[in-house]
């Protein structure tokens, strides 16, 4: 659901600004969630304090993610953008280790190595062309922001998801994105509203997907699975991104795919498969280990 959003936004692009991008499916998502999110906010007996750690989130992390991004794209190339996205696991786990106390162990190593491997594979085309050159490096260093803001997030609502659902969640962090993008939005972009109405059926597509895919069920399950996995696993598993990323857009706007992204993207799903096993398979090991009653020394009847 995430790699739709990169065709998503060449299918908008030409009628919608970048704030309104990111603004109309997040304010659309918190819509559709609102109610379950208040009556989860009930059911927990929170007080409106306990939300304001979602204000930190979001402009922390979810903001330079998602506005930085798109800035630093606009000022570089999309190569750069590319290739830098490529540390987002180096930097989630890297605050997974200071925040979470979290550790790397080999099979993690094993699969962030083919992880690598298969990106850079699916990015052949991209690194031909790639320029980090005083030119960029504005939009470089924007890009590299969003790369940390993204890590950060990850890792900060990781710490907090046991105190809140899935649903509040979400709710939340696009509540604050919401309240900071609207005065942007008003300020840059306010011409959008006005041809709403002209929108065509490609954007309406597009911003369709972006609402109830990228920014409300995908999100739902990422939360979900940081519920059950590490921190890391989870960030580990953005490569995929590329994966799918690819054949959708190939699909949906005519791009290529050559034998060189084939490959990289089977590598890539490999190496998910491989650290989703075998922690798997070491976590239950461990829960195993801590659940055994060790027997007891018979003891020898002494007799009179």
């Amino acid at each position: 659901m995430w790699s739709l959003q990169f065709t998503c936004i060449k299918l908008t692009q030409n009628q919608i600004g970048p704030y309104f991008t990111v603004w109309a499916p997040m304010f659309l998502a918190a819509i559709l969630l609102s109610g379950f999110a208040l009556r989860d906010f009930k059911k927990g007996g929170k007080k409106l304090s306990d939300i304001l750690v979602f204000a930190q989130l979001a402009v922390l992390g979810v903001f330079p993610a998602q506005v930085f991004m798109t800035w630093g794209t606009q000022y570089s190339l999309a190569s750069n953008a590319a290739i830098l996205t490529l540390s987002l696991p180096v930097f989630t786990a890297l605050f997974a280790f200071l925040i979470l106390k979290e550790k790397m162990n080999k099979v993690r190593w094993a699969s962030f190595v083919v992880a690598i491997i298969g990106v850079i594979l699916c990015s052949t085309g991209d690194l031909k062309q790639l320029n980090f050159g005083s030119k960029y490096a504005v939009g470089n260093i924007l890009i590299f922001l969003a790369v940390l803001g993204n890590s950060y997030y990850n890792v900060g609502i990781k710490k907090i998801a046991e105190r809140y659902t899935e649903r509040e969640m979400v709710f939340y962090t696009y509540i604050f994105m919401v309240i900071l993008l609207t005065p942007l939005v008003l300020y840059f972009e306010s011409d959008v509203f006005l041809r709403i109405p002209s929108f065509t059926g490609q954007t309406w597509l597009g911003m369709s997907i972006l609402t109830v895919f990228h920014n409300f069920l995908s999100m739902l399950l990422f939360f979900k699975a940081l519920k059950m996995l590490d921190a890391m696993q989870v960030a580990l598993s953005n490569y995929l991104i590329a994966f799918f990323g690819l054949p959708i857009a190939a699909i949906f706007l005519g791009e290529t795919l050559n034998s060189m992204a084939i490959v990289g993207g089977v590598l890539v799903l490999s190496s998910t498969i491989i650290i989703t096993i075998a922690d798997s398979k070491m976590n239950k090991a461990t829960i195993q280990e801590m659940t055994e009653i060790p027997e007891m020394p018979e003891i020898e009847e002494v007799q009179e």
